[in-house]
């Protein structure tokens, strides 16, 4: 009976020295857990810190008076307002559209004259047209080239 009752010793002490190390880890992990909490607590709080901040750097009031006192901005007036007018740009935005199969059709002096092409008043024919006044508007596909 005395070789059980070593065998049943060491079984003891194993068991025990088990638990003590299962505590100690449960501990460990705890004041981890522990931590990592008080961690996203901190950067819970400093993320709605920051959102509030965010927020008050982005009204408009505070851009606008940026812009100006920093950034030598004004506000637009009409008095200090300029229109550019871009000729080549109106011409191909009031130029009627070619529809398939009719390139190289003119359009005469009414295109010229409508899109203020620089064939004058009284030109017709394929040199006052709206594309061969232009000469930089796009060439319909399957048209001459």
């Amino acid at each position: 009976m005395s070789r059980i009752n070593i065998v049943l010793l060491l079984a003891l002490l194993l068991s025990s020295l088990w638990l003590v190390r299962t505590s100690y880890d449960a501990r460990r992990l705890f004041a981890e857990l522990d931590r990592a909490r008080s961690q996203q607590e901190r950067l819970d709080a400093d993320y709605r810190r920051l959102d509030a901040e965010r927020q008050t750097q982005a009204t408009h009031l505070r851009v606008e008076r940026m812009a100006r006192d920093k950034l030598g901005m004004r506000a637009a007036t009409p008095a200090v307002t300029e229109h550019v007018n871009d000729p080549a740009a109106a011409a191909s935005a009031l130029a009627p559209a070619t529809p398939p199969g009719a390139a190289g059709v003119s359009h005469g002096a009414a295109g010229a004259n409508s899109a203020g092409g620089a064939g004058g008043a009284g030109s017709a024919g394929g040199a006052g047209s709206a594309a061969g006044s232009t000469g930089n508007a796009p060439k319909a596909p399957g048209g001459p080239r």
